[in-house]
């Protein structure tokens, strides 16, 4: 076999062909990650492997043709089938060969990840998983081409069959998806499944997602190992030929072939039973594909049984949500997924709900209730003003899907009164959205209208009022703290006394300091004093920020007895000590300390609890500035000041397990390069290197023909 695979090795570098597949390889690798790494700065080369993968269509060929069919024209064959060569070694040889020829692109892409850290911070699990699919994904393709070529003496019909055999497996995933779109017949359903079979990129691009997935190795392992065993017993039937053996070989060659591809087919089949969490690996930055701890809890305190019903069908659903629905299933008993196709069962959703959701979305059912999950809740998008158009920023499944099982799960949800009235600022979106997802039901609530808070009332939002309450309706308010109640409160800067609502924040010891907080520690505000970004306090509600940061733009310092010993006071946000609260902010010009400005630090966020009668307990959560809980600033620290809020809700909610899981980010930091880095790099990769390929490749064979 090692005298096979120096001369097969020796033929390609000797020749123009194996440099060719090598310059062609540069060329398109240098192209696109001059494109999307250099230039555009993605931080893997998952991307660059993703865009290149077709040109296996056209270089496999080019490099397999000539590999068994010359040598049955020529009748060189002959010689290594008369030859003290098994038939095995000589197949094992030549495919080594290839291998070591297609190593060559493959091991300069692996030394880019290396030289982009220049760059910034690279994800090299998922480039390198990519990476590997790639690799994996060329050697059946040579391997393919070895096998056709091995059937013909004709160089162009072993590049042609070659070229066929790899355009279908390159979209035999669209054709699988056509015949399902068509209908669900039986017949459609298990044609489907046999087609994927065929299906060559699916497994990588798995794998280029930074998904290891030991199913999409095994499966190109033993896809390459069949063709190879093909290709065996096409030459033996040819070398039994000649010595006469009859066509009884030929009947043994056939057999072989259907028992090795049973032998396949169940190796891959039995890894469907593999449990997820054993079978593959997450290799990508922010851990897309692995359940949170949140998530594990949730999951292992679960005692009742649930339901998920995905309106897809099997396996041509969104593979995202299918990987964190078969963690799950494999983290506990108690929860069952059934996919429920939409075209052969349309009317399924109207045992739960009257409206029709969207294809791709959840209906989890528990024995006391169920709850829909839109597909459209799944991710989380934003706008993106370059493009005018909409991006995914990040993955919410994982908390979607654990909200919609406590929901079912749990006794009835706890309500929050959203309390107005007196100019109360609404809540946007983003925030009931993480209501919602603590399973908190909410409602409106005027004061005027009713004589005490409602008793199922589990708390109250006072969200930045700007006219003040009336006696009464402070009355009413504290009335149901003092048996226990809870609240969120926000305060807000305005023209008018706010009297009375400041009575509210006295039954908790909490003073409003008046104005507008200033920074003048330049490591605490952002662009300007007025935007804030303050010290997190270590806290059970802080905890989900994950040490990053939160913007509060024109705070206001709330101000507290730390000696009083009937309440217990717990700073979320605070402001460094050299920061000061500008009384007269509308008549101010600049951002210099004035007569009359009070000294800091303060607390910007608080939690609070305060005994009340009955050994009870009152809760709240008090902030400084209603501009902490809206959009625009929770757009400039993605998703903390959200992270915040629903912090805060779910304390006050008084939740025994955690139940709000915070979105999975899929935003990635660019890298950044410098002007002559990029010229210097495209000049190296998109030329340099092809050029070298091709020109080392040229001289070679112009020297072999002189001789």
């Amino acid at each position: 076999m090692r005298a096979i695979y120096k001369r097969e090795l020796r033929s390609y570098f000797c020749s123009f062909t194996g440099w060719l597949f090598i310059a062609v390889n540069f060329c398109f690798m240098g192209l696109y990650f001059q494109v999307y790494n250099i230039i555009m700065g993605y931080p893997t080369i998952s991307y660059v492997l993703q865009s290149i993968i077709f040109i296996f269509l056209l270089t496999a060929p080019v490099l397999t043709m000539r590999t068994l069919s010359e040598e049955r024209k020529n009748k060189t064959d002959q010689l290594l089938l008369t030859a003290p060569v098994s038939v095995g070694g000589i197949v094992l040889g030549k495919f080594l060969a290839l291998e070591t020829v297609l190593l060559v692109p493959t091991a300069f892409m692996g030394i880019l990840p290396l030289f982009l850290t220049r760059g910034g911070e690279v994800q090299f699990g998922m480039s390198y998983a990519s990476l590997l699919g790639f690799y994996l994904y060329g050697s059946l393709a040579l391997s393919v081409g070895l096998f056709l070529s091995s059937l013909t003496e004709s160089v162009v019909i072993a590049a042609v069959l070659s070229f066929g055999a790899l355009f279908l497996g390159y979209i035999m995933s669209g054709i699988s998806n056509l015949l399902t779109g068509m209908g669900t017949t039986t017949f459609t359903t298990v044609l489907a499944r046999i087609l994927s079979c065929f299906d060559m990129v699916g497994r990588f691009e798995t794998l280029s997602y930074g998904y290891l997935e030991v199913e999409a190795v095994v499966y190109y392992l033993s896809a390459v190992a069949l063709a190879l065993f093909c290709t065996i017993q096409s030459i033996q039937k040819r070398r039994y030929r000649i010595a006469g053996g009859g066509i009884r070989l030929g009947a043994y060659s056939v057999s072989g072939i259907i028992l090795a591809i049973a032998l396949t087919v169940a190796v891959n089949l039995g890894l469907n039973y593999v449990p997820e969490q054993y079978s593959s690996f997450d290799l990508t930055e922010n851990k897309r594909y692995t359940l949170m701890e949140e998530t594990k809890t949730f999951l292992a305190g679960m005692t009742e049984d649930a339901t998920i019903y995905v309106l897809a069908e099997e396996d041509k659903g969104d593979a995202d949500l299918q990987k964190t629905l078969e963690r799950m299933e494999d983290q506990t008993g108690h929860v069952k997924v059934k996919y429920v196709s939409p075209s052969k069962n349309p009317n399924f959703y109207q045992q739960y709900t009257t409206q029709n959701p969207s294809s791709g979305s959840l209906i989890v059912e528990g024995a006391k209730r169920s709850t829909v999950v839109d597909y459209g809740d799944i991710y989380v998008y934003e706008m993106n003003y370059s493009t005018y158009s909409y991006d995914v920023t990040g993955y919410d499944g994982e908390g979607q899907i654990i909200s919609a099982l406590a929901f079912v799960t749990s006794d009835d949800p706890p309500k929050f009164y959203e309390v107005g009235g007196h100019g109360e600022l609404a809540l946007e979106d983003k925030f009931v959205k993480a209501i919602e997802k603590e399973n908190i039901s909410r409602e409106q609530l005027m004061l005027y209208s009713v004589d005490e808070i409602p008793e199922d009332a589990q708390g109250l939002i006072l969200n930045a009022p700007t006219s003040d309450f009336s006696k009464e309706d402070v009355d009413k308010v504290i009335s149901y703290l003092e048996k226990g109640g809870n609240a969120l409160i926000v305060t807000t800067l305005t023209d008018g006394e706010m009297t009375n609502f400041q009575g509210i924040l006295d039954f908790y010891g909490i003073e409003d300091a008046g104005g507008t907080i200033v920074e003048t520690d330049r490591e605490y505000y952002y662009q300007n004093p007025y935007y804030l970004v303050p010290m997190i306090k270590q806290s059970d509600v802080t905890a989900p920020l994950e040490n990053g940061l939160v913007f509060a733009p024109f705070a206001r310092g709330l101000l507290y007895d730390e000696e009083d010993t009937k309440i217990i006071y717990k700073p979320l946000l605070t402001t460094s000590d050299s920061a000061f609260s500008k009384s007269l902010v509308n008549e101010s010009t600049g951002y210099e300390k004035e007569e009359g400005d009070i000294d800091g630090p303060f607390a910007i966020a608080l939690e609070v609890e305060k005994s009340v009668a009955d050994d009870g307990i009152s809760s709240a959560c008090v902030v400084g500035g209603e501009s902490l809980f809206t959009t625009v600033a929770d757009d400039v620290a993605p998703g903390n000041n959200v992270k915040l809020f629903a912090g805060m809700i779910s304390a006050l909610a008084d939740h025994e397990s955690p139940v709000a899981v915070p979105v999975k980010s899929l935003m990635m930091t660019n890298l950044v390069f410098k002007a002559q880095t990029i010229l210097v790099v495209s000049v190296l990769c998109v030329i340099v290197l092809p050029l070298a390929a091709l020109v080392t490749g040229l001289v070679i064979w112009l020297r072999r023909r002189r001789k």
